[in-house]
């Protein structure tokens, strides 16, 4: 069946909340602390509030769009109904590729973590490199290769065993890191760490190196997680009220806990391994783990280890479900084969998609073989896939005016407008070469767009053409803007700093202008308004686009 009223709606407030929060503090916590303070130093502490409160403006916009179309994978469907197939594709796409990859490198996290063990055989494990970038032996890439199979056998028989072995292992998940913190900092808090800049020298706040931090030092990769009861609001109950709950609960509860991580983290590294080459020089395989052996806190250490599986595994269950979910949604744009719309009639999983992503997740698993790297990979490719949120939100407002929208964002012109140019700035923040790799890793897959296109006949082409020009110009641009920008940010220098972030500001807000104004009156949104009509009572979730096309002739 295809139909999304094979979905299973099990999955209450209290749970749906509990898989974002599982999903923002996996693998983030274990390592986030270490990498963003490897960056900044004690400016760590201002990346994690200041990520914070960006992914809270993108985020919000989301929450309008969720509890309006309450489908699963909604993530990858929203820019479509705004915008067309070809936005919808490439944010789809974008979506899809940060969100799957988070399944491999949960594992990879998990066995990175057993390195610190004390027994040869665990440390031979992991391989340490300079600057975070160390990789997992062959033994620790089939370590990881079984945890992800574990995921998917999780998930494989229903949505609700997924939710209900969810809430208890985010509980525990919560439980864990609010003790390591509060641990650390009672048992051997250096407060002259505070004083010690990057490279050893006295810190003085880089703000460049803040926002780095903000874009690759797996911040925004933790924050990540708040996508997850997005695109499971198909399975939630009342999800105009559930998912902005959800969304800004599990959010504001993760910035909590991660910032007294920080401080912990920032205190407890003992003050003569810094001395040797400050912040950047500490290269843990297990950070909260062995800075718990160094002040004689062998319970917390045992109880780390045992959560860097299970903190992990919670988030690499939870992706395992949602990407499931995106791929069932990008079908239904019409850009996938219709097989990875098929929903088991019994379980309510689409089981076809999680097959695929299965083997997608090996991929990057043998291919990224450490967390850091990966995790960088991972953030850049969800910046990217944020840009059509904001612009969505805002389109629909003039497009659909007319469909209910359970949760309404007040003043979402202005949130709207920071939300992408803030993604604008993080994509650039993240560093040439890096910010071009992922952007020519959104290019590649547009053969797949246009393979379905001549499918059709190119089918009202040039109209998804128009509404897409702005975000087919935006890629090229920022990718040239990194290139040309300031060497503090890895470019020519033909920008000065400062200046550059001035510039990538200005190209945000007017390609915002422009995604706004290039946004149409799609079939799949004219036929959630006939069905609204017809089932007012009913939640709103557009038709794929065949019955979309056909309902509304055109």
């Amino acid at each position: 069946m295809s139909s999304s009223s094979s979905i299973r709606r099990d999955v209450g407030p209290f749970a749906l909340m509990l898989t974002g929060l599982g999903s923002i503090i996996g693998s983030g916590w274990l390592f986030g602390a270490w990498r963003a303070a490897g960056l900044a130093g004690p400016g760590a502490i201002w990346a994690w509030v200041l990520g914070a409160a960006i992914i809270m403006t993108i985020a919000l916009t989301y929450a309008e769009l969720g509890s309006m179309f309450p489908e699963s994978g909604g993530m990858v469907r929203y820019s479509h109904y705004s915008h067309g197939s070809l936005v919808g594709f490439i944010g789809a796409w974008a979506n899809w590729i940060a969100i799957v990859s988070v399944i491999p490198v949960e594992a990879e996290a998990s066995v990175q973590y057993m390195a610190g063990w004390k027994w040869q055989w665990a440390q031979n494990l992991y391989m340490h490199a300079p600057g975070g970038h160390g990789e997992l032996s062959e033994p620790g890439l089939w370590i990881a290769a079984a945890l992800v199979l574990v995921y998917f056998l999780l998930n494989f028989w229903s949505v609700k065993l997924f939710a209900h072995s969810n809430t208890a292992i985010t509980v525990f998940k919560l439980i864990v890191p609010a003790a390591t913190g509060l641990a650390l900092i009672a048992s051997g808090f250096h407060g002259g760490n505070f004083s010690v800049g990057v490279h050893g020298d006295a810190h003085a706040i880089d703000f460049a190196a803040v926002l780095t931090a903000v874009a690759t030092a797996g911040i925004v990769f933790s924050f990540n997680g708040f996508q997850s009861p997005v695109n499971l609001a198909g399975e939630a109950r009342n999800p105009g009220k559930s998912i902005p709950v959800a969304i800004v609960g599990s959010i504001a509860l993760a910035t909590v806990i991660y910032i007294i991580l920080q401080v912990a983290y920032l205190g407890a590294v003992p003050p003569d391994l810094l001395a040797k080459a400050g912040w950047h020089g500490i290269d843990f395989s297990s950070p909260f783990a062995q800075l718990a052996v160094i002040v004689n806190l062998n319970w917390l250490a045992i109880l780390l280890y045992a959560d860097a599986f299970v903190s992990p595994s919670g988030t690499g269950m939870t992706y395992t479900a949602t990407t499931a979910r995106m791929l069932y949604g990008m079908e239904r744009n019409g850009t996938l084969p219709r097989i990875f719309g098929s929903i088991h009639p019994k379980w309510g999983v689409p089981r076809p998609a999680m097959w695929f992503n299965l083997a997608v997740s090996y991929l990057f698993l043998f291919k990224f073989r450490g967390w850091g790297t990966l995790a960088a990979v991972i953030s850049v490719a969800t910046i990217i896939s944020y840009l059509t949120g904001p612009v969505s939100a805002m389109t629909l407002r003039r497009t659909a005016p007319s469909l209910y929208r359970p949760f309404r964002l007040a003043a979402l012109p202005v949130l709207a407008g920071i939300a992408f140019v803030m993604s604008t700035e993080l994509l650039y923040w993240a560093k040439w070469p890096l910010t071009g790799e992922i952007i020519l890793l959104m290019v590649v897959a547009l053969p797949i767009y246009l393979y379905y296109q001549a499918k059709s006949g190119w089918h009202d082409f040039g109209r998804q053409m128009k509404g897409a020009w702005w975000l087919v110009a935006y890629l090229p641009v920022i990718a040239l803007v990194s290139w040309a920008g300031s060497t503090t940010f890895g470019g020519q220098g033909y920008l000065p700093y400062g200046w550059d972030l001035v510039v990538v500001a200005v190209i945000g807000f007017v390609f915002y202008l422009w995604g706004v104004k290039s946004g149409w009156r799609t079939p799949s949104v004219e036929a959630a308004e006939l069905e609204a009509h017809a089932h007012p009572d009913a939640p709103v979730i557009p038709p794929d686009e065949l019955d979309a096309e056909r309902v509304t002739g055109r």
